[in-house]
């Protein structure tokens, strides 16, 4: 069996004993619970802590105080008592059983009961052991020690019974299995496969929150894969679908390449970068047939992205193939696209598309180039003039009068200008040749 390594204490982990050590000396059972039992025995030191207990929630509420605990699931037996300064929280759970999940997510009803209980209602193998942090004995009732030493990922039960309960499981279990390294083992697999439809039950909040730790991880390609052998991505992603026909098998191959490619490009610099996912997810959809920027737009609504999220993703759909060509744009066009704050995204899914293709590097490079030896302050200057000092000339506001401003611009991207003397100069000459932007 496996043993849970002794590891330099943190204030988290001192946190989490105290809550145990209170519940003890109290006459209560108290074990850690879940993730952080599975993180602990593969070595890993737990990004948070979970108690379970035969205390209940009023009773936890009582031995922390009102002002150190908060109620956020008191029906269902869960109370999260916060931390001192610089600590997370815990969530402390009593064991419990639970009734049927009518709506996909939440249990009708619990029952409180024992700890061997209490695990057959949890996920997966892996994420149903508890740990007692001073005998440091690990209470398995489950199998998920041999599964945890196997690689597997394996629902507790009947597969298709713990999915019912919760859809989000389905996407759960593919996110274990690819960010782990793990496989899929095949009851699971099969529930999954038999369920896929069912994943759109879930709360678009929810699934979007797994897709972001998805395809932020060295693993995403794995996940995209694993989602499409299960049949689940296309029901989360509809804008993939056209790379899923027969005689696009190759494109599909090629955007699974680009994502490798992309996350090579952000790791192998200095320092290791790890890519956002929207630029991840940009890269993957890219080539998809019908993927256009209004189609990203109606997506990254549909999911709920930020507006900042949404205006990345659709600016690096619309700017696809900016970057072709860069070595004989002007110096205008050149600078005004290398100073976009996301040119580092485009530049990135520019060049992990190309290698996929096999296209050549040369304009990237070239553009890769520039920005290493351009300083900021060249590549974007501040403007040498606004709209107020036209209007003191006496032009008028409008299209003309926009036009003029970007002319102005260009000339000064393209050093022909350098000072706000030159620029009133030939905005007074622009001005005498268009003669709609005259004064009145």
């Amino acid at each position: 069996m496996l043993t849970v390594p002794e590891l330099p204490a943190t204030p988290d982990q001192q946190f989490a004993d105290e809550v145990v050590r209170r519940l003890r000396d109290a006459g209560y059972v108290a074990y850690w619970a879940g993730g952080c039992v599975r993180d602990l025995l593969l070595g890993k030191r737990p990004k948070d802590y979970d108690v379970a207990t035969d205390a209940r929630p009023e009773a936890v509420q009582q031995l922390f105080g009102h002002k150190r605990t908060k109620a956020v699931g008191a029906a269902f037996g869960v109370i999260l008592v916060h931390g001192p300064r610089g600590c997370g929280d815990v969530e402390v759970a009593t064991f419990r059983s639970e009734g049927p999940y009518l709506d996909g997510r939440r249990p009708e009803s619990v029952v409180f009961c024992t700890p061997e209980q209490d695990a057959q209602r949890r996920d997966f193998t892996i994420n149903g052991m508890f740990f007692d942090p001073f005998s440091r004995q690990i209470f398995d009732y489950v199998g998920g020690q041999a599964d945890l030493k196997e690689g597997v990922i394996r629902a507790i039960g009947n597969p298709v019974d713990r999915f019912r309960e919760d859809k989000l499981r389905i996407l759960r279990a593919i996110r274990f299995t690819a960010t782990m390294g793990f496989r899929l083992e095949t009851a699971t697999a099969t529930a999954i496969r038999d369920m896929a439809p069912e994943v759109r039950i879930v709360s678009v909040e929810r699934i979007t929150q797994e897709w972001k730790r998805m395809l932020v991880h060295p693993n995403c390609r794995q996940a995209l894969e694993l989602a499409h052998d299960t049949q689940v991505l296309s029901f989360n992603f509809p804008e993939c679908h056209s790379l899923f026909e027969a005689q696009l098998d190759s494109l599909w191959h090629q955007s699974l390449t680009a994502v490798t490619n992309l996350q090579h490009h952000f790791a192998n610099q200095t320092p290791p970068r790890v890519p956002g996912f929207e630029v991840i997810l940009a890269t993957w959809l890219r080539d998809a047939p019908g993927y256009t920027a209004d189609v990203a737009i109606e997506m990254c609504q549909r999911l709920k992205f930020s507006n900042d999220e949404l205006e990345r993703i659709a600016w690096l759909r619309r700017q696809a193939d900016a970057l072709l060509g860069a070595q004989t744009f002007s110096l205008s066009r050149l600078k005004r696209l290398l100073a976009n704050p996301f040119i580092d995204d485009l530049i990135a899914q520019t060049k992990a598309i190309l290698q996929a293709t096999g296209g050549q590097l040369q304009d990237i490079e070239f553009c890769e180039s520039y920005l290493r030896q351009t300083p900021p302050e060249v590549l974007n200057p501040s403007p040498l003039i606004s709209g107020n000092e036209l209007i003191r000339l006496g032009l008028r506001p409008g299209k003309t009068f926009k036009v003029l401003l970007e002319t102005l611009r260009d000339a000064q991207l393209e050093g022909r200008i350098s000072t706000p003397a030159e620029a009133l100069a030939l905005a007074q000459e622009l001005a005498a040749a268009t003669p709609t932007a005259n004064p009145q």
